[in-house]
Formats: C-alpha cells, structure tokens, sequence
C-alpha cells in the first residue's frame, strides 16, 4: 500500500497510521445583491413670514459755524484738532495788512452724537419638510 509522506505519518512508538480524509477551504468575497428594496423623497419647501423689530446704531452730525476772527502769525495757523466728540476744522483766510498774517475766520464745530432708532418689517423665512416613502418592502424592514 502506497501512502503520500506529506499528507500522512505515522505516530511515534506505535501501529496507528493517521490519513486525512476532507480538508475545508475558505474563499472571502463581496457582491452587489439588489434587495429590491427602496424609497422615495419628496422634499417641501415653504415660507412664512418672520416678523424682524431690530435696533440700528446711526451717527448724527451737528454743524456749527463759531466766528473767532483772530489774527495769528503764518507760523501759528491752525489745524484741525478733535476734543472730545467734536472735530474742529480752521477755516482760514489771509488778509492784506502792512504785513501778511492768518486770520482765524471762523471754526467748524462738528460734533458726532449716537443715537439709536427701531426699525420693524418682514422678513420671509424658509422651511424644508422631508416626507420618505418606502416601497417594493424586502425581508428586511
């Protein structure tokens, strides 16, 4: 009788002969399988109105004209300065003397004062409703 050494042996000390009769194998796979389940979306999309009451912040100018007509030398003439909230701007104007000076006209007073007013109106707003429709039910629900 005739036995393949490598898939048979024989045990050690002894009259047992072992064959193996059935090996398993093992192959791993994926597949696409239709289940032949599925859904349907519908999607709504609505408006409704939004009423908005909000607080603006604006700036308000108030323009003052202050006569200072002053006489300074050309060396001295003024700039435009800021005090406080006020920007004063020089307004200038050479005037013929024996000798030419700068005379102060006048200076703008310019004054920014904050104020707050409330401001309503509609906005529209918008909605999403999503509605999923199963249909064809498979094994798996």
């Amino acid at each position: 009788m005739a036995i393949d050494s490598a898939e048979s042996h024989l045990e050690p000390g002894g009259d047992t002969l072992s064959v193996p009769l059935h090996r398993e194998e093992l192959r791993v796979g994926t597949r696409v399988v239709d289940t032949g389940r599925g859904v349907r979306i519908h999607k709504t999309v609505s408006e409704h109105p939004h009423q908005v009451d909000e607080t603006l912040l604006y700036d308000e100018l108030d323009v003052r004209h202050v006569s200072v007509d002053k006489i300074v030398p050309l060396s001295e003439a003024p700039v435009a300065r800021q005090e406080g909230d006020t920007l004063i701007v020089p307004v200038l104007e050479e005037v013929l003397v024996t000798e030419r000076r700068v005379r102060i006209k006048e200076e703008v007073h310019i004054t920014r004062i904050a104020r707050t007013r409330t401001q309503a109106g509609t906005v529209m707003l918008r909605e999403e409703d999503i509605i999923v429709e199963r249909f064809d039910e498979g094994p798996h629900k």
